[in-house]
């Protein structure tokens, strides 16, 4: 089995090639999927993929016609592929369904201490020997509430950790979690938690239902104090809604993991190039935002969980399994 994998990063590719060892000739490009470089997996019959691969109906067909039977993406989220295009192709295309949600939840609060406590703003000043205190006052979070939007096991291990800073919590989701409720989280409507949440984070798929839940009229129901992180996916915010209520001063920190327009910027050296996008040029100037570009999935223990699984679902493909991870079944041959 020979296997082309799509935008392995440094730190990812020992950890693949010792999986792969023994199983299969894995060969790692650095570069993304999009329709440019697509042609590159022809004659490979498993690719796999990165989060940000462009999956669409264009770069499916490019390798399909270059003889690719199976596509193993290394992440949860799958809103960039074209699955109605990889089923009419007989393309079989599994994800990772799970990993260390602890990877997750403890960068979100990462984020959400940083802006509160101007982490960023302090370390700035201390690298001059500028040791004022000036600007850099936050707020203890116990005894304040915290609004999760979500509430998987991404959501319950972020609000266990609210949990331990002993916020009062607040939940929404279609079913409340077991494990949320044991720690007191009362679910109501999004409305109500985004009007009494003094930090608000968002942990839900990117789904049509989904996409910008917090658009201008969610931002304007928040505190004008609030804290807002999102480390789930970029298109669950209106960037530009944001960007507006910024520049009325509102929020005392944002801080994003994604982007709705990361693709072809994120996981990229972009600093001797003019970047031309404007809502994230000017998202960059507010300092009380910090961007950090995907990185909360990245921990030892979650890319290994992740690279475990994609190894299971090629071997599944090659013998002839339906695993738990597949999106798409391939069509059945003659």
């Amino acid at each position: 089995m020979e296997i082309l994998a799509f935008g392995v990063q440094s730190d990812e590719q020992p950890l693949l090639e010792r999986a792969f060892a023994g199983h299969s000739e894995l060969h790692c490009l650095d570069v993304f999927l999009t329709a440019d470089t697509a042609p590159l997996a022809a004659g490979h019959e498993t690719v796999s993929t990165s989060v940000n691969a462009d999956l669409g109906a264009e770069v499916l067909e490019i390798l399909a016609a270059g003889g690719t039977r199976m596509i193993a993406q290394r992440s949860t989220g799958f809103n960039n592929i074209d699955v109605a295009a990889a089923e009419r192709l007989g393309l079989t295309v599994a994800r990772v369904s799970e990993y260390s949600p602890y990877s997750v939840a403890e960068f979100a609060w990462s984020l959400a201490l940083t802006v509160n406590r101007h982490v960023v703003r302090a370390v700035r000043r201390t690298r001059e020997f500028d040791f004022r205190l000036n600007g850099l006052m936050g707020r203890d979070l116990r005894g304040r509430t915290v609004g999760v939007l979500g509430t998987g096991k991404i959501g319950a291990a972020f609000a266990a950790i609210a949990h331990g800073f002993g916020m009062r919590l607040l939940g929404w989701d279609l079913t409340p979690n077991p494990a949320c409720l044991d720690l007191g989280m009362e679910y109501v409507e999004r409305e109500r938690l985004l009007r009494e949440s003094d930090v608000v984070s968002l942990h839900v798929p990117l789904l049509p239902t989904t996409a910008r839940l917090i658009d201008a009229r969610a931002l304007r129901l928040m505190k004008d104090d609030a804290l807002l992180v999102n480390s789930s996916r970029g298109g669950l915010i209106d960037t530009e809604a944001l960007v507006q209520e910024l520049r009325k001063g509102r929020f005392t920190g944002v801080g994003l993991d994604v982007y709705e327009a990361e693709a072809g910027l994120f996981f990229l050296d972009k600093s001797l190039e003019g970047v031309d996008d404007d809502v994230l040029a000017r998202l960059m100037t507010f300092p009380n935002v910090v961007v950090t570009s995907h990185q909360a999935y990245y921990t030892v223990d979650a890319v290994q969980q992740i690279v475990d699984a994609t190894l299971q679902n090629c071997l599944d493909h090659t013998e002839g399994r339906r695993g738990p991870n597949v999106l798409v079944p391939a069509v059945p041959g003659p």
